[in-house]
């Protein structure tokens, strides 16, 4: 009875809590020497606090636009109870990586964007809460529970073992399915390992939440570039369905003069080697980063702000984000922008560079930009950067790292001729089901033969053909649509008998 009272006074004071309970973080003349997490996350207290901000709608809007399917509700109202274990397993019974999601899901133009807090004040904060719930559960060694179905006898091959291949291997061994991912590097976790920064996701909450895929049974082969080391055709004879979720690991670059010259890094590069690589820790790791003391980032992305970020935690005194446009039109994070500010990140504004400068040595000494100003609006909706005549000026940098995007890697559809592919290189699928569209292969609905499996595929390996694409959520989302397709499927067919020897 007094306990239902002191919830009814902390929901009482919760509803006038027009702002979120305040994420405690490292001060950011302090964590721009480290790699440790930014935000330090909340305690019992304070997650309790923010549930009691929670309204409790009948008909909460949040779950539907949660990508991976969440009972945001249903896990309120576990937190509001102080019950944070059954909170954490309600989060798992859709998402087995809520310590993933909750640091680097965008929460704000998804679930919160629609909370009815967010009317008169800010959102409650879905995903502190869901951190907060994958953090309390994991330092007490509590894993998900599970239910997995008995096996049924039918495999699965997982190409990638990103966040759209873990998201479908979570599902499909939940409902009886053989697993195995297929991953190319020598770690599981594929963007999330190689991609983002430590201080935004810490490699060893990663392994964690991999751990689980393995406890429920899947099987994960490292070191196994599919279309050399295996082809498609093997995999094709030796399992039911195929998911294939290879991201974008394509950089691309703008085709000016000096893009060669040494100290010229694809974002993807420069954050392979801090992350992946342990380039940060040189010379202790073997594989050396360049320690740059002038660094320029070309693009306004999340990836632009992580590798200007990581490049003053290694030690630059002067990192510029050069972006085209203003910040009203930068598509990274609002949290990302600010933080990036925090730590000292300058940003110029409507500029571009058009050259880059090499010394003798064949290393960049400067690079070349010009100013822009803004015209009509593109086919994006945003106005279009304009050049102004005469504005090129020089500025000296050690490196320059290019965050302007990147592309799926062309091997896999190289070596696979029937797979169809965009002009753009991505794979060619139905949007609302995820399966691959094939070369004149695909059988058709009356014949459809036990021998051709049910191939699909997930993440950036698809780009924004089934919606918004580009995050990690998303992909888990396509991993998610994947699954149930493949399991729709393979419903009405028998088991693949094994090839003969």
């Amino acid at each position: 009875m007094e306990q239902d009272q002191d919830r009814a006074q902390a929901k009482k004071k919760g509803f006038k809590q027009k702002t979120k309970t305040p994420m405690p973080m490292q001060d950011p003349e302090v964590r721009i020497e480290n790699f440790s997490s930014v935000e330090l996350g909340y305690d019992e207290s304070m997650a309790f606090e923010e549930s009691n901000r929670c309204i409790q709608c009948k008909d909460p809007f949040c779950v539907p636009y949660c990508p991976v399917e969440i009972d945001i509700r249903s896990m309120m109202d576990a937190v509001n109870e102080k019950d944070y274990e059954k909170a954490y397993q309600i989060i798992c019974k859709d998402n087995l990586f809520p310590a993933i999601t909750g640091r680097v899901c965008p929460q704000e133009s998804q679930c919160e964007m629609v909370c009815i807090r967010g009317k008169k004040g800010e959102p409650v904060g879905i995903g502190f809460l869901e951190k907060f719930l994958a953090d309390w559960a994991r330092e007490r060694g509590i894993r998900p529970k599970a239910e997995v179905l008995p096996p049924n006898g039918k495999k699965i091959a997982i190409i990638g073992s990103g966040p759209a291949g873990m998201s479908a291997a979570a599902d499909l061994i939940r409902l009886g399915y053989a697993v195995t991912i297929y991953e190319a590097l020598h770690r599981a976790g594929g963007v999330l390992i190689y991609g983002i920064p430590e201080f935004r996701l810490p490699k060893h909450i990663v392994d964690f939440e991999i751990e689980n895929l393995r406890s429920l049974g899947v099987e994960i082969v490292l070191n196994t570039l599919v279309g050399r080391t295996i082809t498609m055709d093997e995999l094709i004879e030796e399992h039911d369905a195929i998911f294939i979720g290879t991201g974008a690991g394509l950089p691309y670059f703008m085709n000016i003069p000096g893009e060669q010259l040494s100290g010229v890094y694809s974002a993807n590069e420069y954050l392979t080697r801090a992350n992946l690589m342990n380039a940060r820790s040189f010379p202790e790791a073997p594989t050396p980063i360049h320690q740059a003391k002038r660094v320029a980032v070309v693009g306004g992305g999340n990836v632009a702000m992580d590798a200007a970020r990581v490049a003053k935690r290694l030690g630059a005194d002067e990192v510029d984000v050069v972006y085209r446009r203003t910040k009203k039109e930068m598509p990274a994070r609002a949290d990302e922008i600010s933080h990036a500010e925090e730590e000292h990140i300058n940003f110029l504004f409507l500029h571009a560079p058009v050259a880059i400068h090499g010394n003798e040595d064949g290393w960049i000494d400067e690079v070349e930009l010009i100013q822009m100003e803004l015209g009509e609006p593109d086919d994006s909706g945003r106005r279009r950067p304009v050049v102004i005549p005469g504005s090129n000026f020089r500025k000296k940098y050690d490196i320059l790292v290019m965050a302007i995007g990147q592309g799926p890697n062309p091997l896999l559809a190289r070596l696979t001729p029937y797979l169809k592919t965009t002009k753009w290189g991505q794979l060619v699928i139905d949007p609302d089901r995820l399966k691959i569209e094939l070369d004149g292969k695909q059988p058709d609905e009356q014949s459809a033969a036990p021998d051709i499996p049910i191939l699909c595929a997930g993440g950036d390996i698809i780009g924004s053909q089934a919606g918004p694409g580009g995050t990690v959520i998303a992909a888990m989302g396509h991993g998610k649509i994947a699954a149930r397709t493949i399991h729709e499927e393979l419903e009405k067919r028998e088991p693949k008998q094994p090839s003969a020897e």
